[in-house]
């Protein structure tokens, strides 16, 4: 698993995921807010499969 996340969109991914993560715990109680899961654990890993499948790669690292 390369990474294809760049640095910038992690820090939101992971901002985003928490935010909606919180609206399960804290906000309106709604169990989509779980799905905030999803980004969280993308920009925690720095891949995303999609973006494997599709070949897209916003990571300027070297692989």
């Amino acid at each position: 698993m390369k990474q294809n996340i760049g640095k910038i969109e992690r820090v939101v991914r992971i901002a985003a995921g928490l935010g909606i993560v919180s609206l399960a715990l804290v906000g309106p109680h709604s169990p989509w807010g779980w799905l905030g899961l999803i980004p969280l654990a993308t920009g925690l890993v720095g891949w995303c499969p999609p973006y494997a499948l599709f070949g897209i790669n916003t990571c300027k690292c070297r692989h």
